[in-house]
């Protein structure tokens, strides 16, 4: 009986072995290899990839402001030569390596390829698993190869079609949209699809279109998506980036149709799509034919509502839009507060609160307050992005409209007071000390209150917890301790008074605080110089060059701002206000004309021609003879050869340029551009500005001008050279250490000069032209450079050798036909680059006597 046992497990253990081989296709082979591959391997290798999925998922952000990309994940491309498992970054990153090892696992394994076909069934189910955990895994080129393998050499495989819309998944995120919409068409048109494949390949072909900024195929193609998608969460998905496709279209009522669907689906879908559903329809919210009642009571019961509270900063900055949009700013504002207090996680949206802030500040002339709210706006945004770069200029031309409000306010201010008679600045006065007084003494009297509120609680607590003769009293002077504890905060604040009236004033003080600071003296406001007109009357100035100074600053500040406002922020009724109102100060010729005819251009653009009429009738009237008459005359008569023409203008400015005036070309610019103000060829210009300055002053300086040309010009020409600049020259030419010398084989032979010594440095590279003449030097110059305003360099270029610089130098020094006395040093030509860019020539110099 026992060897019939043994004979018997002998001969089920050479069948079970004979089944494991991958080479023969028998029926106990074929299902043996395809029952391990789904129900070990594949089974742990499908767990692994789910849970890995759903934590990327979990540790995606949405960004409700752009249209949502199909795919509820943000993955970022890796390079395919990571491999090993675990080593992997980023949320489930290891549970996507072990999916793969359990996908490769089962092809290594279990794969029965023989005579050019695939015999175990699940080996594609393998291959798809080994492209998705790549495809997670951000290892895109090999993902892709996984997917090709399926649709080689398995063409009957019941996944082939979703290996065709994994293969375009993989294209769109390497940034091959038609590529993956050409292979995607021909799939719809040959193949018979089940729903989720064709909802699957129709969010694909959406999201090739989204990249591709072509909404209205992408429309087509999300639609379908969504009515042949099974899940919920996906259904909502789609149905939202249908609203928000529709709205970026300008088919707002499509849209909202559209926003409804996902709120019909409440809990079936995730609330995010709902919530953001009722505030894309409340964007799109018409406030001349809307119900105002209506959509008030909506935003009422989304705050209310318990489940909301993860959305109240969104829910709070949509009642800020309504009140802002129903003129109640105030009321507004409170709510765009109550939004930035809420903050999540919506870093767009706190950009969106700082920045409606600042508008409406700037809209109320608080113009600190709005730069204040713009510098916040920036904190939130992604630094050198597209958004960050338009509020840093908005923030920058801001600057200027506080500087230059600061002083027409104060000026103005100044000048009229100067204008009153003594009996009228004394009235004035009087009446503003009063109400200064009054203030005084209520915030006086209110100061008292709190400090006596603030005691008389320390006191209570303290006489409540403390031991006392009456356990449990909670009378003050029953506690020893309490008693010591009140005197000592009183000396803290007040230190030693004595008994008497009037206790409170600095002057009673007989000791100091207990941290030795002085106490400012504070006089009784009936003696505080703070409180008396004369005062203020005295500092009224009165010396006629000074009001002068005044008036002329005041002027020219009016006429900045309008300028301002009427290029940078494009504010025309504010430009105009401006202009007009320096127009009545009887301002300095020079602005008067410039004024009139930007006033002009600003009531063009308001279409209020009877005002533009006024200002160009008075511009050809009174000043005919002017290039700003000839202008309004013959708008085309501006010609390159014309010597008033800002182009022509520009050509001798850079010839000025070229002969190293940079000083001239920086101040001639600044006034040009000021002639010129609102024509194309300011931002050249600012440009040659910026080049003389780098020139003049080094890189520093070069860099500071090169930004502000690419951050106020972003758009121009120049601008853009500015910025490329910026970003790829710079980098290389910021370093200001100097190289070593020794290998180097182009040197310089040096003369440094004063710059009020040109005549001499003229007559010496006269002597160095002669000497490499007559010495025969063919592969020598000379030239005179510019260094520093003060410095002009004499140069002797193309020698091979340090010694051969110095030599040079010394025989020039002793030849009795040429003398050259005037001191000398050799430099190499690289660290003569350095010098010139950073102009750093003494630190050099004190390096080469060091050594």
């Amino acid at each position: 009986m026992k060897g019939t046992y043994k004979i018997t497990l002998f001969f089920l253990a050479v069948i079970f072995l004979a089944a494991c081989s991958r080479k023969k296709n028998t029926f106990l082979n074929r299902n043996v290899h395809a029952v391990t591959t789904e129900y070990n391997t594949l089974y742990n290798g499908d767990m692994a990839f789910a849970d890995a999925k759903e934590q990327l998922a979990y540790g995606f952000r949405d960004n409700f402001w752009e249209i949502l990309p199909v795919e509820r994940i943000e993955i970022e491309e890796r390079e395919a030569e990571v491999k090993a498992p675990g080593a992997a970054k980023g949320e489930g990153a290891g549970g996507f390596n072990r999916a793969e090892e359990k996908a490769a696992k089962a092809i290594q394994k279990h794969s029965m390829y023989i005579d050019g076909k695939e015999y175990n069934p699940q080996i594609d189910e393998a291959y798809m698993l080994l492209g998705k955990a790549r495809y997670y895994d951000g290892r895109f080129i090999p993902a892709l190869d996984a997917f090709n393998f399926i649709l080689d050499r398995y063409p009957t495989s019941n996944n082939i079609n979703l290996a065709k819309v994994w293969k375009a998944k993989t294209n769109i995120r390497l940034k091959n949209e038609e590529y993956a919409i050409e292979n995607l068409k021909k799939m719809f048109e040959q193949a018979e699809l089940k729903e989720e494949e064709i909802a699957d390949g129709a969010a694909m072909m959406a999201q090739a279109f989204i990249n591709l900024d072509s909404l209205q195929p992408a429309l087509e193609y999300i639609k379908m998506a969504t009515e042949n998608v099974n899940d919920k969460e996906l259904k909502g998905r789609y149905t939202f980036i249908k609203g928000q496709i529709y709205n970026r279209l300008g088919e707002k009522d499509s849209a909202n149709i559209a926003f409804d669907e996902v709120i019909a689906m409440n809990r079936k879908t995730s609330r995010a799509y709902m919530i953001n559903a009722y505030l894309e329809k409340g964007k799109n919210f018409d406030y001349e034919k809307g119900d105002r009642i209506a959509f008030l009571e909506l935003l009422q019961d989304l705050e209310k509502n318990r489940e909301n509270r993860p959305f109240l900063d969104k829910i709070y900055n949509q009642f800020g839009d309504y009140y802002r949009n129903s003129d109640s700013i105030n009321t507004a504002v409170k709510y765009y507060n109550k939004s930035i207090k809420a903050f999540r996680q919506d870093r767009i949206l706190q950009a969106v609160n700082y920045q409606t802030l600042a508008e409406i500040n700037f809209d109320n002339a608080k113009y600190k307050t709005a730069g204040a709210y713009y510098d916040s706006t920036l904190t939130f945004l992604e630094a050198k992005s597209r958004h960050w770069r338009r509020i840093t200029k908005k923030r920058e031309n801001l600057d200027d409209v506080i500087k230059y409000e600061d002083i027409a306010t104060t000026n103005d201010s100044i000048l009229k007071l100067s204008q009153m008679s003594e009996a009228e600045q004394l009235a004035f006065f009087t009446d503003y000390t009063t109400r200064l007084k009054e203030q005084a003494v209520r915030d006086s009297l209110e100061a008292v209150k709190v400090e006596q509120k603030i005691v008389n609680k320390e006191f209570y607590e303290k006489g409540k917890t403390a031991a006392g003769p009456n356990k449990g009293s909670t009378f003050y002077f029953y506690n020893t301790s309490t008693v010591a504890y009140g005197k000592g905060e009183f000396r803290k604040v007040w230190g030693d008074r004595n008994l008497e009236d009037n206790w409170r004033l600095s002057s009673k003080r007989s000791s100091l605080i207990d941290n030795d600071e002085e106490v400012a003296d504070v006089a009784p406001i009936a003696e505080n110089e703070l409180y008396k007109p004369q005062t203020y009357i005295a500092q009224i100035p009165t010396d006629q060059k000074i009001l002068d100074s005044l008036a002329k600053d005041r002027n020219f500040a009016y006429y900045q701002l309008g300028l301002i406002y009427k290029e940078k922020f494009k504010e025309y009724k504010l430009a105009a206000n401006r202009l007009e109102k320096l127009l009545t100060y009887n301002p300095e010729e020079r602005l008067v004309v410039p004024a009139k005819y930007n006033l002009v251009k600003i009531y063009e653009i308001l279409e209020n021609p009877s005002s533009a009429d006024k200002y160009k009738n008075d511009v050809l009237t009174n000043h005919a003879d002017t290039r700003y008459a000839e202008i309004l005359r013959n708008p085309n008569s501006q010609l390159p050869t014309d010597e008033s023409s800002p182009e022509f203008k520009y050509k001798q400015l850079y010839k000025e340029f070229e002969a190293s005036k940079y000083a001239e070309v920086i101040q001639k610019a600044d006034e040009y551009m000021m002639v010129y103000n609102g024509n194309d060829i300011v931002p050249k210009f600012e440009l040659l500005k910026a080049t003389a300055i780098g020139r003049q002053q080094g890189f520093e300086a070069y860099k500071k001008a090169l930004n502000f040309v690419s951050l106020n010009y972003p758009s121009t020409d120049e601008g853009k050279q500015a910025q490329l600049i910026y970003s790829n020259t710079l980098p290389l030419l910021a370093i200001k250490d100097f190289v070593p010398e020794e290998g180097s084989d182009s040197w310089k032979l040096v003369y440094k000069f004063n710059t009020e010594e040109r005549e001499e440095a003229q007559k010496l590279k006269e002597k160095l032209d002669k000497a490499i003449n007559d010495f025969r030097y063919t592969n020598m110059v000379t030239s005179i450079d510019y260094y520093d305003p003060q410095t002009t360099l004499v140069i002797v270029h193309g020698l091979n050798t340090k010694m051969g610089a110095r030599g040079l130098g010394e025989v020039l020094k002793e030849r009795k036909e040429f003398k050259i006395k005037h001191p000398f040093f050799e430099i190499s030509s690289p660290n003569y680059k350095i010098i010139q860019i950073h102009k750093n020539l003494d630190d050099y110099l004190q390096q080469d006597v060091t050594k």
